[in-house]
């Protein structure tokens, strides 16, 4: 069998947490969103039908939502690159991921749904 590559998506998926710069956003908190894009050798996976060589979304799950409960940052981008350093620890099939975090709540005098970072990771050979 040819190696295949799977894209798995998560998105929209909503958590509230307490990040950002400003003292209310620490103590009030606010709603994000996340879509996170996992690339990978799905290989084994699809010839076994096992979710055991595949990424486990639930896992993935677990990871962003630790990431968001941890200690406040200041920054989503930092955030992001957290959830993407765990992710990669996790899962060792996994060669590329991108992330994007959009803060629903923006503490600002400006008229905008949210604000969106998108950062990438690959691994390297």
């Amino acid at each position: 069998m040819e190696r295949q590559v799977a894209r798995l998506s998560i998105k929209s998926a909503q958590f509230y947490a307490y990040h950002g710069v400003k003292q209310e956003e620490k103590d009030l908190g606010g709603r994000y969103e996340v879509d996170l894009d996992l690339w990978y050798d799905a290989t084994e996976a699809i010839l076994r039908d096992s979710v055991a060589y595949a990424l486990n979304y639930e896992l993935a799950m677990n990871t962003i939502e630790e990431a968001f409960l941890d200690e406040p940052t200041n920054l989503i981008e930092t955030v992001a690159s957290n959830i993407l350093d765990e992710i990669f620890e996790k899962f060792p099939n996994l060669f590329k991921a991108t992330i994007r975090i959009r803060k629903m709540n923006v503490p600002i005098h400006n008229v905008v749904s949210c604000i969106e970072t998108e950062l990438t990771k690959e691994r390297r050979k």
